[in-house]
């Protein structure tokens, strides 16, 4: 994850599995996931590493809060970046400072 600086967090529940942000992914970071949620759709995941964090799959989200882009990743304490996933996890707003 050397040359990670962003991290996008998908909230697999949220997503409807329209495919428009790993179409607007830049760096094809973004692919659509094998599994089925609990609606039935197969949501986007992340690879894991290589997001630069422009926010371009957010803005092409149609999907309020299935996606969160953190554009400095690579510069938050591994404790930030775990708490961080909890509170998404959990429905809460993150603040990074």
């Amino acid at each position: 994850m050397a040359n990670t600086k962003g991290y996008v967090i998908v909230r697999e529940e949220e997503c409807k599995g329209c495919e428009l942000c790993v179409e607007a992914c830049p760096v094809d970071v973004l692919i659509m996931s094998p599994r089925l949620n609990k609606m039935g759709y197969h949501p986007s995941s992340y690879t894991g590493e290589g997001c630069t964090g422009c926010g371009i799959c957010f803005y092409a989200c149609p999907e309020p809060g299935a996606l969160t882009v953190f554009k400095r990743w690579d510069l938050m304490e591994e404790n930030e970046r775990k708490e961080a996933i909890l509170a998404i996890e959990n429905g809460q707003r993150v603040k990074v400072s």
